[in-house]
């Protein structure tokens, strides 16, 4: 996603130095091995960089490379998936998406995520729900001091590495926002084991957790278009780490092709593989092309982001899992193997397809807004 803008190269060409250094993929099975989703210290001189102040205004301490904070962030996301990184720029990203809309009583916590010192996560799932951010069974009780929550969460990203949650309850029959400590009296984090490597989630409990006023983040009328910012960030910073994984995959895939050899011919030499090699090509442009709409409208903030966030995100889930398969089918017997990497971005390609909505659940969604244009 670069482009001639000098700064965002600068930027990029560091970002991709650091995680080329730091977490390659020899790096990423040592730290599965150990058990260890990301280094506390790693994510703080990752947030040097500036991955964390993207989307924060300058007033409150944040800024972009180029102007353009979306597009900066889904970069670094693409670059990521090129290792398929750990860390928790998404999680930390979506929470500060929405805390940098409604900063009131909550510019400490928004410094606190931009210097890497916390680490903070969206609390939007719930045990047995599909994708439904507003459709909250958590529940926010007023209280005299404050309110009292109760319920469930679960697919917490670095759920267990986190010092705070960005919670989705229901509070007087309408969805809201709370910032909740992981260490408040009553939050219990169990881990959840996850099909990637590194990436961790956790189920949290609340039982009777009490929170201040100061807690609440936006108000009422304010909660769902909070939330719908937040993961329009969550949907295209996925779909921008899958091209990045295509665009890697795709690379060593046609690579091996050309080195091995079948009968005296290099195996990129045979038909039936060309054509799968352009097939393949085809629908990468395709993600790639969805994906950089999705950020144009969503960093524009236009009245199309919503729809062209969800074709990106439909269009880059559906493909990208059958693409990963056909590049381990393309390598033969190697392919399906522990010692060869294409695993790893498997697991990350099928994880993402399921979070935040699947191909299926946008679909729906594309329907139901192309009807909504169709009778406006």
């Amino acid at each position: 996603m670069t482009d001639a803008n000098p700064e965002r190269i600068l930027f990029a060409s560091t970002t991709q130095s650091f995680l080329e250094k730091e977490v390659s993929l020899a790096r990423l099975r040592e730290l599965h091995a150990a058990g260890i989703s990301f280094e506390a210290d790693w994510w703080r001189r990752a947030a040097e960089l500036g991955w964390t102040s993207l989307l924060v205004p300058e007033d409150l301490g944040g800024g972009s490379v180029s102007g353009d904070g979306v597009a900066d962030l889904a970069l670094v996301a693409e670059l990521a998936g090129k290792t398929v990184a750990p860390g928790p720029l998404h999680p930390v990203s979506t929470v500060i998406a929405g805390l940098v809309e409604a900063p009131e009583n909550h510019e400490a916590t928004i410094e606190s995520l931009v210097s890497g010192e916390v680490v903070a996560s969206w609390a939007v799932y719930e045990p047995g729900k599909p994708w439904s951010p507003l459709d909250a069974a958590v529940t926010a009780t007023r209280t005299d001091t404050g309110y009292r929550i109760d319920g469930v969460k679960d697919r917490v990203e670095a759920g267990t590495q986190s010092a705070v949650l960005l919670v989705v309850a229901r509070c007087d029959g309408a969805a809201r926002q709370f910032l909740v400590p992981t260490d408040a009296a009553g939050v219990a984090v169990e881990p959840q084991r996850s099909v990637d490597l590194v990436k961790s989630y956790a189920r949290v409990r609340f039982d009777g957790v009490e929170v201040g006023e100061s807690a609440v983040v936006g108000s009422a009328e304010q909660t769902a278009e909070l939330i719908a910012r937040q993961s329009q960030i969550a949907q295209v910073l996925q779909c921008a780490e899958v091209v990045g994984i295509l665009d890697t995959v795709l690379a060593f895939t046609i690579q091996w092709g050309f080195d091995r050899h079948s009968f005296g011919r290099p195996l990129v030499s045979y038909q039936a593989l060309k054509h799968k090699y352009a097939d393949l090509k085809i629908w990468f442009e395709a993600c790639r092309a969805t994906t950089r709409a999705a950020v144009a409208e969503v960093a524009a903030r236009s009245p199309g982001a919503d729809m062209a966030v969800s074709v990106a995100k439909s269009y880059v889930g559906e493909r990208a899992p059958g693409m990963l398969q056909d590049c381990i089918q393309l390598h033969g017997g190697i392919g399906v193997t522990w010692e060869h990497d294409l695993h790893l971005y498997l697991r990350r390609v099928t994880l993402y397809r399921s979070m935040f909505g699947t191909p299926e659940e946008h679909n729906l969604h594309v329907y139901a807004l192309t009807e909504q244009l169709e009778t406006a």
